[in-house]
């Protein structure tokens, strides 16, 4: 069999050849880029640096929790970016209360990313927050808490809280470290959070002046106080905590305002031994304040401290404050055994007010009241008659007929120990166990 001979190739098939071996090249050279360069993508001919865009990513990671800590599940959580395009994100915690996301942007229109957070859940406030990052390719954790929908009514609501103390920095001063550029910015922001009430809109404003003035400690405690009432409670407790470690350095700096504001927070987180501490502080800066004297006294009743609570309600009654301290009070005097001066308080509060018509609190306090008024007359009653009291440990008010009593306490020795190597033998017979448990309490 002959061989055939070669075929020489046409020009045509030899330029295909090339143009293909180019190709091969070009993949091969892709393929072989490091990680880095993968990221860059080609932009539009107008753009700068040769039409090459830089994109670097942002990494997203919040929990959500409660005021006590405790994770919360099943969360709806919602980001949007402000100063970039992008439409909003819905999220939804996990278990363990945490969401995560990621933002790609291009370096060269944003140098910081700023969002804007709301997480919403049934039974709890939302929870809402402006936050800006300034750092790209690192993980952003966003701490978030909610508060439940209900307030505790044996503490202060933070309506109130708020209506006490933001008046008092409504009009600020170059003495207060605000600068003249400042001015403007804050008039704006009490414009929007004192009279039009809407303090998610005057949280940018006082932002704005604590990025210039930052040592303006009332600037920052206001805007402390807009977060708080926007839903940013995070953000408030920050703020607040940052001007109370600036007035410990420098006590000249100090003022109650914010000391109060961190008593209340540690007040409905359960802590009242840590608030009272922040209310005795501010007590040095305003020995007179009625808001103060009454929280300080809210947490001496919740700590069991009847005299001191006493001490403090009725302090803060003469300053002033709302009769519905003197609940309080007539508490605190009930705890003292004081019954008719507690009387006297719980009829001071309700001014010939029809008992029937107050709500269910003032009613069982009443109740707790007269019902140690009437032991306390029949005990009285008693002793006028020349009545004995029952001695229980003599004269048991039992009928102990058939029953004798021992001769000594010999045989009470081998009674205990029967006993306690019983109890010792169920430890050590008990089963092992392991489990994982989650407690939820919900107030109704």
């Amino acid at each position: 069999m002959r061989n055939r001979p070669l075929r020489q190739e046409l020009p045509w098939e030899v330029a295909v050849m090339k143009v293909r071996k180019r190709i091969h090249r070009l993949l091969a050279a892709a393929f072989l880029l490091p990680v880095a360069a993968l990221a860059q993508v080609v932009g539009p001919p107008s753009s700068p640096a040769g039409g090459i865009n830089l994109y670097t990513p942002w990494f997203i990671q919040g929990r959500v929790k409660t005021l006590q800590g405790d994770p919360v599940g099943g969360a709806r959580v919602t980001i949007a970016p402000v100063n970039v395009s992008g439409g909003p994100r819905s999220l939804s915690t996990d278990l363990q209360g945490e969401f995560r996301t990621e933002y790609s942007l291009n370096l060269e229109s944003a140098k910081e990313l700023t969002l804007d957070l709301k997480v919403t859940k049934k039974g709890y406030l939302r929870a809402h927050a402006l936050i800006t990052f300034e750092e790209a390719g690192k993980t952003w954790v966003i701490p978030v808490t909610l508060r439940e929908a209900q307030e505790d009514p044996r503490l202060l609501p933070q309506a109130d809280l708020i209506a006490g103390l933001a008046p008092r920095l409504k009009k600020l001063t170059a003495a207060d470290a605000l600068s003249t550029a400042g001015e403007k910015d804050y008039a704006r922001g009490v414009t929007e959070f004192l009279e039009k009430r809407s303090s998610e809109r005057a949280v940018p404003y006082f932002t704005k002046v604590i990025r210039q003035d930052a040592s303006c400690l009332p600037c920052r405690t206001m805007l402390a106080l807009a977060e708080l009432d926007s839903g940013d409670w995070d953000g408030a407790y920050r703020n607040l905590a940052e001007v109370f470690n600036k007035m410990i350095t420098d006590r000249n700096l100090g003022s109650p305002e914010p000391l109060v504001a961190l008593g209340a927070i540690e007040s409905w987180k359960g802590n009242p031994r840590d608030a009272a501490s922040y209310f005795l502080e501010a007590l040095k800066y305003a020995p007179q304040d009625t808001l103060t004297l009454q929280e300080l006294g809210r947490s001496q009743l919740q700590l069991r401290n009847w005299g001191a609570a006493d001490e403090y309600l009725g302090k803060a009654l003469a300053a002033g404050a709302k009769p519905e301290i003197r609940l309080l009070r007539a508490e605190a005097l009930l705890g003292e055994d004081q019954f008719q001066a507690a009387d006297q308080e719980m009829a001071r509060y309700l001014e010939g007010r029809d008992l029937k018509k107050m709500p269910l609190a003032v009613r069982a306090l009443w109740m707790k009241i007269d019902n140690r008024k009437q032991i306390e007359a029949d005990y009285g009653k008693g002793k006028s008659k020349g009545e004995q009291a029952l001695d229980y440990l003599r004269h048991p008010p039992l009928d102990a007929e058939g029953l004798e009593p021992a001769a000594d306490e010999a045989q009470l020795d081998p009674i205990l120990k029967a006993v306690g190597k019983t109890v010792a033998q169920s430890f050590v017979n008990f089963p092992n166990t392991s489990s994982l448990e989650q407690i939820h309490q919900e107030k109704l």
